[in-house]
């Protein structure tokens, strides 16, 4: 068995399969062993170590890192890799996955088209996170593209820091995915208490650099951003970040540009090898591609029409896949009724928490408690005796029995209102 990705679901999925004594081999293009990638922001904020985050290790697997499949052969049922190594298997698992959305900036990339300007980050992997973690310094001026989970997670990370944080996103307000416009503005306190600048409704136009200065050290100190690179005829040093350049004209000067602006499916394997492919590689209830010997897990997998690209989904449909590949092929994966939470720690700690369906329909109830002076915010969407959806910021003394009221589908009481309360009716 070949999984390839060594990140969460496939380092789960060969954790799963070890006591089987299946012959599996996981291949990762990542150099560092498997970790948590939730915990990422921890370790930009400095409160955690890099090997702290580390998964553990999956005894009587064989797990190649830094390597990288660069074709599947679904004939001969190998895949190839870049260091010229071949890997036959009689099962293949496809954990790819995902990759930054990059926006579409001016001057995003260096003229050969292949890097970013220095200061520019992704922030999506270990790599990522020690990159930026090494340029940032106390009073460095960063701007955030994005303001998702993973724009706000960067945000808090970098004022912990003590950067001078800008967070630019386009959305009407913070984490639309998963918040409500009156926790959203709850979260925008929180933030701006820490010394965070929040513009929403705000796009990044483009980037304006400098030339490095001939391999020096860059100044601390903030420089007047160039429209345009300097001539000169042989390579240089990749120029250097100095402003971001909004929509209407005006520029942010910064030090560093933190592109948090969400993920995408890696699928180019897949269409590679001729699998179907939609907005991930396409999966069925036992997790199996267009291929009955191929299967996806992961942020790269689409199971019934939905790619969760979060963690706790990866780890249930690993776990579903190692009982579909051990136990024959009665087990099935039914979907995942995903709850998103983040933690925000550090001296004025935040938990959010968001479920379901936050929107309410025509005809929901809709019961919501704000604590302004707390910080605090709840907010539960019922559709007849059912719980479907939730919003709670602050304190999350209920966050269990909701969700476990939400996963279970169980008719709910009337009144609802212990629902709201601090421990939630339990």
């Amino acid at each position: 068995m070949v999984v390839v990705g060594g990140g969460m679901a496939g380092a789960r999925l060969a954790q799963r399969l070890a006591p089987s004594g299946a012959d599996v081999t996981v291949v990762g293009e990542e150099r560092h062993a498997p970790y948590n990638r939730v915990l990422l922001a921890e370790v930009l904020a400095g409160r955690y170590a890099p090997e702290v985050v580390a998964l553990p290790g999956v005894p009587g697997a064989v797990v190649r890192r830094g390597v990288r499949v660069v074709r599947i052969d679904r004939g001969e049922r190998a895949v190839l890799c870049d260091d010229g190594g071949v890997l036959r298997y009689d099962r293949l698992v496809l954990a790819t996955g995902s990759n930054p959305v990059l926006p579409p900036l001016r001057g995003l990339f260096a003229e050969d088209g292949g890097s970013f300007p220095e200061g520019v980050h992704a922030f999506r992997t270990m790599d990522d996170c020690l990159a930026l973690s090494a340029a940032v310094r106390p009073e460095a001026r960063a701007v955030v593209v994005g303001g998702g989970l993973l724009g706000v997670s960067a945000a808090r990370a970098l004022a912990a820091r003590g950067a001078q944080v800008v967070v630019a996103t386009q959305g009407e307000h913070l984490m639309e995915r998963h918040l409500d416009a009156s926790a959203a503005e709850l979260l925008r306190a929180h933030l701006e208490g820490l010394g965070v600048e929040v513009h929403t409704q705000c796009r990044v136009r483009g980037l304006l650099t400098r030339e490095a200065d001939g391999g020096a050290e860059p100044s601390r100190q903030l420089r007047p951003a160039l429209s345009r690179r300097a001539g000169g005829g042989g390579r240089t040093a990749r120029p250097v970040v100095t402003a971001v350049e909004l929509a209407d004209g005006y520029r942010l000067g910064t030090d560093l540009v933190v592109l948090a602006c969400g993920v995408r499916p890696r699928v180019g394997l897949a269409q590679a090898a001729g699998l179907a492919v939609a907005k991930g590689v396409v999966v069925d209830d036992a997790l199996r591609t267009s291929d009955p010997s191929v299967h996806a897990v992961g942020d790269c997998a689409q199971h019934a029409g939905v790619v969760y690209g979060l963690a706790g989904p990866a780890t249930e449909q690993a776990d579903a896949l190692a009982d579909v590949l051990t136990a024959g092929p009665a087990p099935r994966y039914g979907g995942t009724r995903s709850l998103t939470r983040l933690t925000l720690n550090g001296p004025a700690a935040l938990d959010i928490a968001s479920f379901g369906e936050t929107t309410p329909a025509p005809g929901d109830d809709v019961l919501r408690l704000a604590d302004a002076t707390r910080g605090a915010y709840r907010k539960v969407v019922l559709r007849g005796d059912r719980l479907v959806g939730g919003i709670l910021l602050g304190d999350l003394g209920t966050v269990g029995t909701l969700a476990r009221t939400w996963e279970g589908d169980e008719p709910l009481p009337s009144p609802p209102l212990h629902l709201l309360t601090d421990n939630g009716g339990s």
